[in-house]
Order: C-alpha cells, then structure tokens, then sequence
C-alpha cells in the first residue's frame, strides 16, 4: 500500500496530514508547502507568468501544470484541492479568475475577466445540515483550445466546451458547448456555428 493510499484510508492520519498542509478553518497551503513542496510537485512551462497578486491554493497531493508562455492575470484564484488543474501553452486565465479543479484548459485559450471554472458542487440534499458541511460533488471541465470566454461567465461542472467555441459575456454555461460555435446567455445556448463549406459563421 503506498503512502498517498494508507493516508486517504485512515481517518485520523487524513486529518493530522490536512493539518500539515492547511491551517483549520483556511483553504491556503501553509508557507512551507507552497515554498518547498508545491515546486517540486507542480509543473510550469517556458516563459509561464503567474502576477504577484494571484492566490494560488494548489497543494502536492493534486496536480497543478501551466503550460509554456501561459500568463495567470492578478487577483485570480487557483484551487486544486479537490481536482487536477491543467492549463496548457500560451493561454490566458484573465483578471480576478477563479478555476477550481478537476479542470483542463486546453492551447490558447482566452478567460477574459471575472470568469468562474469550477468543477465543485456542494451537496444540500440533507436539509438537517448546512450546504458548507455537506460532501462535495466533482465532475471534470474541458476546455478545449482556442476557446474564448467573455468576462463574467460561469463554466459549471462536468461541462465540456469544444474547440474554437466563443461563450458570450455573462453567459451561465450548464450543458456541453459543440466546437466552433458561439453560446451566450443563462443558460447558454448556441446561437451560431460557423460553416466550413461558407467560411462563414452562420446563426441558427
């Protein structure tokens, strides 16, 4: 049995080795995590940017990689405490982003501001309990490459978005999105596709 195995099977060691990592009641990695073991776990490409003012809670136990010339724009928060974070090669995660994992951003992708990806949902179906202290509920997001997503979207989880997809600002998407097409809205739904015998985007 391998040591990631034994620690997830028993309780109590669980709980003592999240307290290593993470203060109680703070989903930050402690110091010495993010200082010493967080480098030797996570992958960053070539000329990969992540601002100064970006909150990274990524912990070793999940994976975390940022693709070659990828920039994570300040005032974003990264989270893979409960899924797999990959971004790829030379894309953009904008402005007060939050990606929350399982999540995989595919190449050249571009979230413009205020864009929530998360792959998390709370439980609430036992009302004797409140929402926060229920199990949660995660389903992976793919975004494929070339994706554009406009400021203040909403990418929700077990979602898939297709290549060369475009989601309209402010649009909630809750359903698959087909490549190269155009979805806005809440929910979302697509209002054009474009047309490889035409060259042209065509509405539906």
């Amino acid at each position: 049995m391998s040591i990631s195995s034994f620690v997830k099977s028993n309780p109590r060691t669980k709980k003592v080795a999240l307290w290593m990592l993470m203060p109680i009641n703070d989903n930050k990695p402690r110091l010495w995590v993010r200082l010493f073991l967080n480098p030797l776990k996570h992958k960053r490409g070539k000329r990969a940017k992540i601002r100064r003012r970006v909150r990274m809670d990524v912990f070793p136990f999940n994976a975390f990689t940022l693709g070659r010339a990828s920039i994570i724009e300040d005032f974003a928060t990264i989270n893979n405490g409960v899924g797999d974070v990959h971004i790829g090669d030379k894309t953009i995660i904008g402005l007060g982003n939050v990606i929350i994992g399982p999540v995989s951003i595919g190449n050249d992708v571009m979230l413009a501001q205020h864009v929530v990806v998360s792959g998390l949902n709370h439980g609430y179906e036992d009302t004797s309990i409140p929402p926060k202290e229920q199990g949660v509920v995660c389903r992976q997001i793919t975004i494929s490459d070339g994706v554009w997503i406009g400021a203040n979207s909403v990418v929700t989880s077990g979602v898939t978005i297709g290549k060369q997809a475009v989601i309209g600002a402010g649009s909630v998407v809750t359903k698959d999105v087909p490549a190269f097409s155009v979805a806005v809205g809440n929910p979302a739904k697509v209002i054009k596709r474009f047309n490889f015998e035409t060259q042209r985007w065509e509405r539906l």
